[in-house]
């Protein structure tokens, strides 16, 4: 059952081009935003959408594969686990976050077009 705990799966839109750094040992970060979208029929019968937006992070290997076949646009599936921290913005106020850790990742289509 430890498999089912903090376990999130996502089918969604990368709503911009991924963010990728290298840390100073070397090893890559992947940063992007999916989109997925519910569509519902509200108590009158009609056809309502809600987007939502993901954060997720990838490192290493994933995040290599994100560098070079993700780019704003593509579908993709996410297997990963939530987690949440926090920071200090420009003003001393304390913020948080949640995001999704990168696991798996299934690319639906092919590679990103190389931009001219």
């Amino acid at each position: 059952m430890n498999s089912l705990r903090n376990n999130v799966h996502l089918i969604g839109y990368v709503g911009a081009n991924p963010e990728i750094k290298t840390t100073t040992s070397g090893k890559k970060v992947a940063n992007f935003d999916i989109a997925t979208t519910d569509v519902f029929y509200d108590p009158n019968g009609e056809k309502q959408t809600e987007t939502m937006w993901h954060n997720m992070v990838a490192w290493g290997k994933t995040a290599e594969i994100v560098e070079k076949f993700l780019s704003k646009g593509k579908e993709v599936v996410i297997q990963g686990k939530i987690a949440n921290r926090s920071y200090l913005d420009k003003n001393g106020v304390k913020k948080y976050i949640s995001e999704i850790l990168v696991q798996e990742m299934l690319l639906v289509g092919g590679p990103k077009k190389e931009e001219a």
